[in-house]
């Protein structure tokens, strides 16, 4: 082999790198209203995370439809579903627990953040203000715990 082909084999690998990269981000599904700007924020923050998003459109009644299925009580909901590794993601749960969840993989459902809490991803507010909340991870048996406190 000469120092040429070499070379070049090494050119070529630091070339296709980037796209090496690109494969390795974490992949998640998002259903949302296709109005909602907070869920739109949301997919923002999740991408500014080094997530691929791919995010699909859904009416009031598929997303509700979508979260009965994945086994997201009502009480647990918020205005947007995401699917990531075998896992539900309800709301405005930041892209640090989602990447925690995927780490641990516990026995699970998946992560949600009820309602729309001040501050959470997507729901920045221009002075600042932020509230007190709960990520909680929903159990396959329908109760939850909390898995972090923002």
């Amino acid at each position: 082999m000469t120092l040429q082909t070499v070379f070049a084999f090494c050119l070529a690998l630091l070339l296709a790198s980037p796209a090496l990269a690109a494969t390795d981000q974490p992949s998640i599904e998002v259903w949302k209203s296709p109005t909602c700007s907070c869920c739109g924020k949301w997919v923002e923050h999740l991408e500014a995370s080094g997530f691929a998003v791919t995010a699909n459109s859904a009416t009031p009644s598929m997303l509700d439809r979508l979260k009965r299925e994945a086994g997201i009580a009502e009480k647990l909901a918020a205005c947007h579903t995401g699917k990531i590794g075998g896992y539900v993601i309800e709301g405005h749960v930041p892209a640090s627990d989602i990447k925690r969840l995927i780490a641990e993989r516990p026995d699970a459902i998946g992560l949600t953040v009820p309602g729309m809490p001040l501050g959470s991803p997507g729901m920045e507010q221009p002075n600042g203000e932020t509230e007190a909340y709960d990520v909680l991870l929903v159990k396959k048996d329908g109760t939850v715990e909390v898995f972090a406190r923002r």
